[in-house]
């Protein structure tokens, strides 16, 4: 389901093996919440999705969980942004930037981190419209 929506918007998409449940399990143990159902479930087909110009449309589980943790943890970070708590990290444009699902309140549209400014922004609805415009043919800044 996942691989054709992405294949729809980009035939060049690249998919990595898909990810064992018990890995799953494991991450949301470490991040110390679920995953939204939607990621889960691609996660299970593709273990992420590399874009145009490679970029990590949808990352792998180890680089969700580092870069949540990295994120949520790190002290430099602290000083120089708003507290990321409520976002769960999933993908990137290549040139900086991060999409999130939000944890709080859940929800399943997709917000945008600009790393220059530190603002979040909505950018679409839910994974699949994600997957649309992100892998649809534009550039790395399709959400502009």
């Amino acid at each position: 389901m996942w691989r054709q929506s992405a294949l729809g918007a980009f035939p060049g998409a690249e998919f990595r093996s898909p990810a064992q449940a018990a890995v799953l399990a494991a991450a949301e143990r470490r991040l110390g919440h679920g995953l939204p159902a939607e990621l889960r479930q691609l996660l299970l087909e593709c273990d992420g999705i590399i874009g145009r110009t490679a970029v990590g449309t949808v990352w792998s589980v180890e680089r969700i969980v580092e870069q949540n943790l990295l994120f949520r943890s790190d002290s430099s970070f602290a000083q120089l942004y708003m507290p990321f708590d409520a976002l769960l990290f999933f993908g990137d444009n290549g040139g900086g930037d991060q999409f999130a699902f939000v944890q709080t309140p859940r929800r399943p549209d997709i917000f945008v981190w600009e790393h220059e400014t530190d603002s979040r922004r909505w950018v679409a609805r839910d994974l699949r419209d994600y997957l649309c415009h992100s892998l649809a043919e534009g550039g790395e800044d399709w959400y502009q």
